[in-house]
């Protein structure tokens, strides 16, 4: 269950500037309301919008005025404390959170636009057993921001997906997030997601008023995206347009989506091998390669396009072509993909005789799962390629599940040398490949006796790869920088990167297939 009411009001990003909850999705959060806790300097008010209970807490401008609650605890263990509080200031309110009278954390309460707003800062703490004084002390001449409730959850029971959109809108606003790039927009995607299970609608309002901040960097008021769309990658954030299209239905969403969907018609000349796969990039040094990461960056927004926007034969004609295309390439005889395929066989990394790259990446296996899963989620039950596409998924997660490492539940950056030295378990591929199968068994296409216990352990492994340290922020750990083709000595050599964004949104898509 969420925190009640977590967050801002449209005001474009009032989020973006606050730390928000991560209570329970197993387990219900004990809600405590600041009107009931011992009040030290403060009143109880109620001439604000949005708080819950019956008011919130105003405490005095000085330092030293406290609001503090008696929590209860069937057990000592950790736990996630939810401080729902505004501040209409310009600057943060810093105050100092003790439990059982030791300081544990000393939270910013960072501004949220104005006192109608609300936000949610997230504090890790260890609970005893029984009654624990949770104390909130103003530490400056400003007092403490209004508090209106404060939410305990176990750490097991985390909410996480909420809480890796609050920390990177902490992080980033939507100007200095990044720009038009795949794995921001990959992230963005997964943002939307969340925003579509959540069922406050200042919550959802917030999430998605980022989202689309971040798009109208790109896109002007006639619908035009500067981008002269010459790669795969570069074609991705146009799903950011379609489920902006879908939000707000204003037209140029759906014109900037058209401008990238005519670029891969037969009239917009893109170019493909022969038989007819998008080249990975049109620059010479990409000529005649596939790359099974540009399925999710093509595949998904075509058959999104054919689904919500129009043209839907055609999109879901070239959307299914294209899978059914790169799988003839790079899917073997043990159901993975093999990262790249060069039809000139000229790549210094393709095989002379077969034209693939030497090894399986982890994370363009996962693409390649992401993308015909949602393919299959979006095309019409008679589209002709649709049995195909299920042998090629129910083959990819035959493969996917011989490989995962029986004692940490994920994957490795090269899937099938995991005794290799320097290999290593990778967490952006270790979403991929638990939200594949766990797709591939709630649609039915392969069965869950013999595949859940793979599932089970896939989210226990990527849930280890996150936490919630001092400053209330996530951390999510080991993820594979970007990655071009390459020998084993380079893939398991890449930076094993904390909060990349190709980590942050395949955590927000596991997240949100694997809860949802």
């Amino acid at each position: 269950m969420r925190i009640r009411a977590v967050a801002a009001v449209v005001g474009l990003l009032a989020a973006s500037c606050a730390v928000a909850a991560v209570p329970a999705h197993a387990a219900s959060g004990a809600v405590y309301e600041a009107e009931d806790a011992t009040i030290y300097h403060g009143t109880v008010d109620t001439d604000h919008l949005g708080y819950t209970g019956t008011g919130f807490v105003n405490t005095a401008n000085e330092a030293g005025a406290y609001v503090e609650f008696s929590v209860d605890a069937p057990a000592a263990g950790d736990a996630t404390l939810a401080l729902r509080y505004a501040n209409g200031t310009a600057s943060g309110r810093q105050a100092d959170v003790s439990v059982n009278s030791t300081v544990v954390s000393a939270p910013a309460f960072d501004p949220t636009t104005d006192w109608n707003t609300w936000a949610v800062s997230r504090i890790p703490v260890t609970l005893r057993a029984g009654t624990n004084l949770v104390r909130v002390t103003g530490t400056t001449a400003g007092g403490l921001p209004d508090l209106d409730s404060l939410t305990v959850a176990d750490t097991a029971g985390t909410q996480w997906a909420d809480a890796v959109a609050d920390s990177t809108m902490h992080r980033y606003t939507p100007a200095t997030v990044g720009g038009w790039s795949y794995p921001v927009a990959l992230y963005m995607m997964g943002q939307y997601q969340l925003a579509q299970h959540t069922t406050d609608p200042a919550r959802r309002a917030a999430l998605i008023a980022y989202v689309k901040a971040w798009a109208d960097r790109f896109v002007d008021s006639s619908g035009h995206i500067s981008n002269s769309f010459t790669s795969l990658d570069s074609m991705m954030p146009g799903q950011v347009m379609i489920a902006l299209y879908r939000e707000t239905g204003e037209t140029r969403y759906g014109l900037a989506a058209k401008q990238i969907h005519d670029r891969l018609l037969p009239a917009g000349g893109y170019p493909t091998t022969s038989d007819g796969g998008f080249w990975h990039a049109t620059s010479a040094d990409r000529a005649d390669q596939l790359w099974a990461d540009g399925t999710f960056m093509a595949d998904p927004f075509m058959a999104q396009y054919g689904a919500y926007v129009g043209d839907s034969t055609q999109s879901f004609d070239i959307a299914t072509k294209q899978l059914v295309v790169y799988a003839s390439h790079l899917q073997q005889a043990n159901g993975l993909m093999k990262h790249a395929y060069d039809a000139s066989k000229a790549a210094s990394w393709a095989d002379p005789a077969t034209g693939l790259a030497p090894e399986y990446w982890c994370r363009a296996v996962g693409w390649y799962g992401i993308a015909a899963t949602e393919v299959l989620d979006l095309i019409p039950a008679d589209q002709p390629r649709r049995a195909q596409l299920v042998t090629i998924v129910q083959n990819l997660v035959r493969g996917m599940a011989a490989y995962q490492d029986p004692a940490s539940g994920r994957w490795f950056q090269v899937v099938d040398k995991g005794g290799s030295a320097g290999n290593w378990t990778e967490t952006s591929c270790s979403a991929m490949f638990t939200q594949t199968i766990d797709t591939a068994i709630k649609r039915g296409y392969v069965s869950a006796a013999a595949y859940q216990p793979v599932v089970d352990a896939g989210k226990r492994g990527e849930l280890a790869r996150i936490s919630l340290h001092d400053d209330g922020l996530t951390y999510l750990t080991d993820i594979s920088v970007g990655t071009n083709v390459g020998d084993y000595a380079y893939y398991v050599g890449r930076t094993q990167a904390t909060n990349d964004f190709h980590g942050l949104g395949a955590f927000l898509y596991f997240y949100d297939e694997a809860y949802h």
